[in-house]
């Protein structure tokens, strides 16, 4: 193994890249050996890796199969969401009241272009993720930005994405308007209900994965 080998906090982000690029999927098992051998380390490292991964719940044992990737069962999605819109409500209302200028120029120009980009799936997958990232650090709340990293890796245990539907990719877009529009306004109420809203419908499309 080589001095420049990855670490266990390397082999971690390793591994969430490769649970976020769909390599590694639910269900799938994680042998300590086969990841030595595709990461070309030894098992230490992996093993370090696999605790961090199994203390963020992206990991757990199965009697008889060892540890492997969860799957989310229906309740669990309707937390995760329920969570999720609590999260995204309340940096919605602090973008409003604490967004600067430049701030809410990007949340504009990111609307703006994915507005032009419409039928572009894979592209507004990317600009979608950018566009809630830079909602949230316009919270200026470090502590909330925190909490929804921390779900954001739950959310790469679902399946798919509901921005492949050109329905949902339109109306997703125009629920992003809304929340855009509130913040330049400074409204607060109105930038909550908004973002609460726009992940509420966003529930409502992922479910239709598990019917």
């Amino acid at each position: 193994m080589s001095v420049n080998s990855p670490n266990g906090a390397e082999i971690y982000k390793m591994l969430i890249k490769a649970i976020e690029t769909r390599e590694l999927k639910p269900g799938n098992r994680l042998r300590e050996a086969e990841l030595a051998e595709r990461f070309g380390v030894s098992r230490t490292p992996i093993r370090e890796g696999l605790k961090r991964l199994e203390a963020q719940g992206l990991a757990v044992h199965e009697p008889n199969r060892g540890m492997v990737i969860p799957s989310l069962d229906h309740n669990q999605i309707s937390e995760l969401y329920f969570l999720r819109e609590v999260l995204e409500g309340t940096a919605g209302r602090l973008a409003a009241q604490h967004a600067s200028e430049a701030e809410i120029e990007i949340l504009q120009e990111l609307l703006e272009n994915d507005q032009k980009n419409l039928a572009d799936a894979q592209l507004l997958i990317r600009t979608n993720r950018e566009f809630h990232r830079r909602l949230y650090l316009a919270s200026h709340n470090r502590y909330l930005v925190e909490q929804i990293d921390h779900m954001r890796l739950s959310l790469l245990l679902l399946a798919g994405t509901t921005l492949n539907d050109d329905d949902r990719r339109k109306i997703a877009i125009d629920e992003h308007e809304e929340i855009v529009e509130a913040i330049v306004k400074r409204d607060c109420e109105r930038a909550d209900k908004a973002a609460r809203h726009h992940i509420a419908e966003a529930h409502k499309a992922r479910l239709k994965f598990y019917i």
